[in-house]
């Protein structure tokens, strides 16, 4: 292995610390109370080592990583009543297009959400992995490009 391909392994953006050193860490710096040597000697940063004191109390629960997903939805998401409308005009209508789809709930149902977002959540409820709907899949193009031969 090469010099530098060994150097661009071992890189990555974002080292975490393990829970075990935010533990020790925390702890050290409430027994000596010189933050300057703490974060030395763990190579960590002062706002690390404050964010973790202010969490600590004491459970090893309390320095764990938690998610980063949001607690509640997106206000722009789709709601089940506009899923219940897409999937209503696809079951009418299976060889709809995406225009036609969203044109039509633009026109009668007053949808106010773009043609992005409503593709979207076409590919989300599987309506472009269908081979039976024409031009929606790959496969059926495909048998189309052989038939014509």
């Amino acid at each position: 292995m090469d010099i530098i391909t060994q150097k661009t392994k071992n890189t990555k953006r974002y080292l975490p610390h393990e829970l075990k050193t935010r533990i020790h860490a925390v702890e050290m710096y409430r027994n000596c109370g010189d933050i300057g040597y703490v974060c030395r000697k763990y190579h960590i940063s002062r706002t690390s080592l404050w964010r973790w004191n202010k969490k600590y109390d004491g459970s090893k629960e309390s320095l764990e990583d938690k998610s980063h997903r949001p607690l509640s939805k997106h206000p722009k998401e789709h709601t089940e009543t506009e899923i219940k409308w897409i999937k209503d005009l696809i079951k009418r209508n299976p060889h709809i297009t995406l225009n036609e789809i969203w044109y039509k709930l633009k026109i009668n149902k007053g949808y106010t959400i773009k043609l992005a977002s409503l593709y979207r959540v076409l590919r989300k409820i599987g309506y472009y992995n269908n081979p039976e709907i024409k031009g929606t899949s790959k496969k059926h193009n495909q048998n189309i490009i052989h038939q014509q031969r």
